[in-house]
């Protein structure tokens, strides 16, 4: 159980701290950082497993990410 408050811990301070960037590479970095540390988290409550999660998570966070940057 501790593991898993410390994940939960972890995802909140990833998302507090890594929503930022400027640049489409910016963008696509941290996007796919919080998409990985969410992931992890719902992997490993679901049942899929953390590293699956955290892939998939990935994966999607960083197109995200990289979708949304601001044109300027």
């Amino acid at each position: 159980m501790m593991s898993f408050a410390r994940s939960i811990v972890l995802a909140g301070m990833v998302v507090g701290i890594a929503a930022c960037g400027d640049t489409w590479g910016q963008r696509a970095v941290t996007g796919g950082g919080i998409g990985a540390g969410s992931g992890a988290v719902i992997g490993a409550v679901t049942g899929m497993g953390p590293l699956t999660g955290a892939l998939v998570g990935g994966a999607v966070g960083a197109g995200v990410g990289a979708a949304t940057t601001p044109q300027r």
